[in-house]
């Protein structure tokens, strides 16, 4: 009984502090070593998608003929109401990002890769300068997400690559 306890305090505090293994080991071979391109290379998600490269052994590198190059073609923010008060006005809202990369190997071959993140977000007009703040830091953590699951969607283009 005593081991169990331990063991759910050990993987409640692990799953808790946003822990993850992130050493790229999964990431292939041939993107260890790439370029990465951005129209606002200081944009939030730019500076997320270089931080995630670099947390996973990414080395960039300036553009060279035989070198991958990992583009962000797009990157767009929105928001739909999910809910009202009985005034009317709007209560809850789903933010949503929406990003398009791609990769381009050094043979010219290009895929496609997108991630899309959603959250919710209680917009509490009486509290204009809390709710601001709050919204900053749900798109930076938003920014970040969609960073990794374009990391996971690399990962995922070794078996495209090996059978085309």
């Amino acid at each position: 009984m005593f081991k169990k306890t331990i063991l759910a305090v050990v993987a409640l505090l692990l799953s808790a502090c946003g822990f993850q293994f992130q050493n790229g080991a999964l990431i292939p071979q041939e993107l260890q070593t790439l370029t990465f391109e951005s129209r606002d290379p200081y944009s939030d998600m730019s500076m997320a998608m270089r931080r995630q490269l670099q947390l996973n052994n990414v080395n960039l590198v300036e553009a060279k003929a035989d070198v991958p190059v990992l583009r962000l073609n797009k990157v767009a923010t929105s928001d739909q109401v999910a809910s009202v008060f009985k005034q009317g006005r709007e209560a809850e809202k789903i933010l949503i990002l929406e990003v398009e990369a791609s990769i381009r190997l050094p043979n010219q071959k290009t895929f496609p890769i997108t991630a899309k993140v959603n959250r919710t977000f209680f917009d509490n007009s009486r509290a204009a300068l809390a709710k601001s703040a709050e919204k900053e830091v749900i798109m930076k953590d938003m920014n970040e997400q969609a960073a990794r699951q374009l990391i996971s969607k690399m990962v995922a283009l070794q078996y495209q690559t090996e059978h085309k």
